[in-house]
């Protein structure tokens, strides 16, 4: 009986077919390949490289352009105020200018109001004199026509009284 024994290593050309068609794809793939794919690759990374540079130019931008609006919203915020500030001012003056010329006003016309008031008084009272004076000499006439005693003479002057009061309602 004869013993075979199988060999360690079966040479089997199929395996050698495979590994020199793996060797020639790789080449063929290595030449017109893998060199497009690298450069796609590269310029892949360089363009996601780019647009995290661009981004943060953006936002670096971003944050620029947002503190540049602040900074003028907070200008016009201020100028708002000052605004308001010099228009209460200015409120203030006119109504202290309106309350002067009220006052002024009403000065005047209190000084005018004294002055008509003080010339109705002297009026009143050089009328008061003239009715005296002709209820002086009315009564003066009364007396001269006749010589009379002290009860007479009141007799008389309450008479002259009411006839002044006549004269005074008929005007």
């Amino acid at each position: 009986m004869e013993v075979h024994f199988a060999p360690l290593i079966n040479f089997n050309w199929t395996l050698v077919m495979i590994l020199v068609t793996f060797l020639v794809l790789y080449l063929i793939l290595k030449k017109y390949f893998f060199g497009k794919l690298h450069k796609f690759m590269e310029a892949r990374q360089q363009k996601i490289v780019d647009a995290f540079d661009n981004a943060a130019a953006a936002n670096t931008q971003a944050e620029a352009r947002l503190s540049e609006y602040n900074e003028k919203v907070e200008a016009i915020a201020q100028e708002k105020r000052e605004t308001l500030t010099e228009a209460k001012k200015k409120a203030d003056e006119i109504a202290k200018e309106i309350i002067a010329e009220a006052e002024d006003k009403a000065e005047k016309l209190l000084k005018k109001t004294r002055d008509e008031i003080e010339l109705e008084k002297e009026r009143a009272v050089q009328d008061m004199r003239d009715q005296v004076a002709m209820l002086s000499v009315f009564a003066a006439e009364k007396i001269i026509e006749k010589k009379l005693d002290e009860k007479e003479q009141m007799a008389i002057i309450d008479e002259v009284i009411k006839d002044a009061d006549n004269l005074r309602i008929m005007n």
